[in-house]
């Protein structure tokens, strides 16, 4: 057993003046349970992870008051090192933690800095590739698999350790749904036949709340509410994260509230309501056409990683890229920004430009930042100043805009980002919110989006919504890779599904995520294709007068 006993974390700002980010937090972990960590962007989720496995302060700085008790003994002041044995920890990027070349160096890389005999090794890694599923795997090169891959060899190169309680930082934001639910299937197996004890933060909700023992909800820093899932999310505060089948839940009116996709269908035989009219175009403002591609095939040495690609991108438009993991939409979108993510083989690009189309690679970098704007997957490297106000100065001033256009845009996506913080500081889903507010404030024609839901929060999920749609009613096309099903169905027009680099699927995004199970939103799941998001439900049920 884990017990964390007021655990109270204060930092000190550039100005002297604390900043608490933990705050009295008294929270207890048995063996063999799956807690799930929930809260608001920025609330303190990954400090509380860090604080179990003693990185935070050793290597984050800070004062920690409190304790931390396993078993009754205190280890607060106990080094990662000497907690491996209680306590494995794998970070939000696995691939950033990975310190060799192949999938079974990278199991045994721990084991040999603990000092273990070579047969125990061995006999350790057997067992740990057979326990995630990952036995064909050993030889291979860990930059060359998918994002599901790498999750789980993250999590085999800890669990060979044999550490009692596995804790996890956002496990799944990166992968797409099916590599998702084979890592938290995984993760439970884990808990019911080894009796590991898990602990993740995740902001998917809707991912998995199905999974979990336990559900532990923070609020200003403090635990303020911990049980079953069900009854946590049921005596929430509007403002908490939920997912959208427990939204529905509310708003039908259903004690207890489901938690599984077939929970729901059996409550929604008696929700009579009639799907919604799929809704006619609007009619598109600006340039007729932000971007277009045309027969694109770009390979990386002798891999072909888009093939005879065509998209188009209307402006006042917002399109959303989907796919597995390693499909190809990151290098869509680099190419599209006019960087060179590969050897173009044939095709065209073409975006929009002051005397007609032009392929972005013939611009000036300033100017194709201008007019193509992207925020990468990995957000934090655009970030290169000392404090967000910097950040946000630099910004306003690279792209003529009025002073205090990008703090505005970043407060209105996060709250409680203080200007003097420095952007290492900030959470994952904070840093990826200034980085978006940068590019926006420069008003690109073409706007980029590589997976921007991660690190997000349902509610500041809503405001990059609301963004995204303001840059569309200017007239702008909008491009978002993501994996992220339920953000898709309540922002994007249309769908474009990449396999193996080639385009398999598209066409308005009612119709392509209905066609498959793995992309449908939660709500299609219950109540059938002609459905989208809660909101829908919520108009045809005031509609009907209830």
């Amino acid at each position: 057993m884990i017990e964390l006993r007021n655990i109270s974390l204060t930092y000190a700002g550039p100005d002297d003046r604390p900043r608490r980010v933990l705050d009295a937090v008294d929270l207890t972990l048995e063996e063999g349970d799956l807690v799930l960590v929930a809260g608001r962007t920025g609330v303190g989720k990954s400090t509380l992870l860090g604080v179990l496995s003693g990185l935070v302060p050793r290597f984050t700085g800070g004062a920690l008051t409190g304790r931390v008790l396993a078993d009754g003994a205190d280890i607060t002041q106990t080094p990662p090192r000497e907690r491996t044995g209680l306590v494995g920890y794998v970070g939000q990027d696995p691939a950033a933690g990975f310190v060799t070349d192949t999938v079974e160096e990278e199991l045994a890389y721990g084991m040999e800095q603990l000092g273990l005999e070579p047969a125990t090794m061995r006999r350790r890694v057997e067992e740990t590739l057979d326990l995630l599923g990952v036995a064909d795997l050993r030889d291979r090169d860990l930059r060359t698999l998918s994002g599901g891959q790498q999750q789980r060899v993250a999590i085999g190169s800890v669990l060979a350790m044999h550490p009692r309680y596995l804790v996890l930082d956002e496990p799944t934001s990166a992968l797409d749904p099916t590599a998702a639910e084979e890592v938290l299937a995984t993760l439970t197996r884990l808990v019911h036949d080894v009796g590991l004890g898990v602990v993740l933060a995740e902001h998917r909700l809707e991912r998995v709340v199905p999974f979990a023992d336990r559900m532990v909800l923070l609020a200003g820093g403090g635990a303020v509410r911990e049980g079953h899932p069900a009854d946590v999310l049921r005596d929430a505060e509007p403002d908490q994260p939920a997912p959208p089948i427990v939204e529905l839940g509310r708003l039908a009116g259903w004690d207890p509230l489901p938690l599984t996709v077939r929970e729901a269908r059996r409550r929604a035989r008696d929700l009579s309501v009639t799907p919604p009219e799929p809704a006619a175009p609007a009619p598109s403002t600006g340039r007729a056409v932000a971007a277009e591609v045309r027969g694109l095939t770009l390979a990386r040495g002798p891999r072909v990683v888009l093939r005879d690609v065509d998209l188009t991108l209307p402006a006042g438009r917002v399109t959303a890229l989907m796919g597995r993991n390693g499909a190809g939409k990151s290098t869509l979108l680099w190419a599209l920004q006019g960087a060179s993510p590969g050897t173009r083989h044939g095709g065209s690009l073409r975006v929009v430009g002051v005397d007609g189309p032009v392929d972005p690679t013939d611009l000036p970098r300033d100017d194709r930042w201008r007019r193509v704007g992207l925020v990468p997957q990995t957000a934090a490297d655009l970030l290169y100043l000392e404090t967000v106000a910097e950040e946000c100065e630099a910004a306003d001033g690279g792209a003529g805009a009025p002073a205090g256009t990008c703090a505005g845009l970043l407060d209105a996506m996060v709250t409680g980002i203080e200007a003097d913080q420095h952007p290492r500081d900030l959470s994952e889903g904070q840093r990826l919110a200034l980085v978006l507010a940068i590019v926006l404030t420069a008003g690109p024609d073409l706007l980029l989006l590589d997976e921007p839901t991660r690190g997000l929060d349902y509610a500041a999920k809503r405001v990059l919504a609301g963004i995204i749609g303001d840059q569309t009613a200017a007239g702008r096309a909008v491009l978002v890779a993501t994996h992220d099903v339920e953000f898709v169905a309540g922002v994007a027009d249309a769908v474009v599904v990449l396999a193996e680099g080639e385009v398999v699927s598209d066409g308005p995004v009612r119709r392509v995520l209905a066609e498959s199970p793995s992309f449908a939103p939660q709500v299609t799941k219950v109540l059938g294709p002609g459905w989208l998001h809660v909101d829908e439900v919520a108009r045809a049920l005031a509609g009907a007068g209830r």
